[in-house]
């Protein structure tokens, strides 16, 4: 599994891999809270950012699942 991609609170121009992906990233990509946990995505509540990278490895991983 993939991990999302944030960036370092200190140096906004530098990223690295976070905890989980947020919620606005999930209803971004078509998932519900609990959607993303049957599915063993981990999800951050703390955080508020919405990054279109993050939603299109989301939308990635889901496309994978369905093709199993």
């Amino acid at each position: 599994m993939t991990d999302p991609i944030v960036y370092k609170p200190a140096k906004r121009r530098e990223r690295r891999v976070g905890r989980g992906f947020s919620i606005g990233e999930l209803k971004a990509a078509g998932l519900s809270l609990s959607d993303a946990k049957r599915l063993g995505i981990y999800v951050d509540k703390r955080r508020k950012s919405v990054h279109e990278w993050n939603i299109e490895l989301l939308k990635k991983m889901i496309k994978e699942y369905i093709e199993k």
